[in-house]
């Protein structure tokens, strides 16, 4: 199949130290005129359509939110679907490793440097929470990326690999340990928290939201099943079964 000609506009022409050109005028991205100058129609139609790409490219940049603005609005979007610890949890990391370093650029012209950058302070935390702000970066540009926020994700390529302080590994009490800590509170209230964190494996919300349904002794082999976990909202405690 042949390719379609293309037709080109009639251009004015002006002479310049005695050369011909070809010339047309645009408006930039701040709404100025600019004149393109070309030796040849085609030349000319190649330079403004390119102009004219990067001009609509650095308007839509512009026109993006800034980061501390979508930031914003995506833990407001959180809000619906994530309990008040966690939101809470992505609030204070949000504005004290996302907003904080980038917060007044646009969500157009954050590059994958940028946030590195921005992650060099956050290397020198701990590894669990240098890999929870690299995943709330993710998760803010593609809610970004899905909303058309922005036209490209620079966070494709951000991994979590390497980043922050590792935690040294904890040690279990030896069997030790474990009777002296019993026969120190033996008769007093936390004993049965302590033996149910022991023997099985519960956190302590787990212990402080676990009821009698999730107990099982008429069996050949006694067990317990996690079915709700105890944490606090606005300093009230809150059991919650999700």
């Amino acid at each position: 199949m042949a390719n379609r000609k293309i037709i080109l506009p009639q251009y004015g022409t002006v002479m310049k130290r005695g050369v011909l050109y070809y010339r047309t005028r645009i408006k930039d991205a701040n709404g100025k005129l600019v004149a393109i100058y070309a030796k040849t129609p085609e030349e000319l139609y190649n330079k403004e359509t390119l102009a004219l790409e990067q001009i609509e490219n650095a308007t839509f940049h512009r026109k993006t939110p800034t980061v501390a603005e979508y930031c914003e609005k995506w833990l407001l979007m959180q809000s619906v679907h994530v309990r008040a610890t966690t939101l809470t949890d992505y609030t204070s990391k949000v504005r004290r490793h996302i907003i904080a370093e980038l917060g007044d650029k646009r969500m157009g012209e954050v590059s994958l440097d940028d946030i590195q950058l921005a992650l060099v302070p956050v290397s020198k935390k701990s590894a669990s929470v240098y890999k929870s702000v690299v995943i709330l970066y993710k998760s803010i540009f593609r809610a970004a990326m899905e909303s058309r926020i922005i036209d490209h994700n620079p966070t494709i390529y951000l991994t979590t690999k390497g980043g922050g302080v590792p935690q040294e590994e904890r040690q279990a009490l030896t069997d030790e340990q474990v009777e002296r800590l019993l026969d120190a509170i033996r008769d007093l209230p936390p004993y049965v928290f302590v033996m149910i964190g022991l023997y099985a494996g519960l956190r302590r919300e787990e212990i402080l939201a676990l009821q009698w349904d999730s107990v099982y002794l008429d069996t050949d082999t006694p067990y317990l099943t996690v079915r709700r976990a105890w944490h606090t909202e606005h300093n009230r405690p809150v059991i919650s079964d999700e």
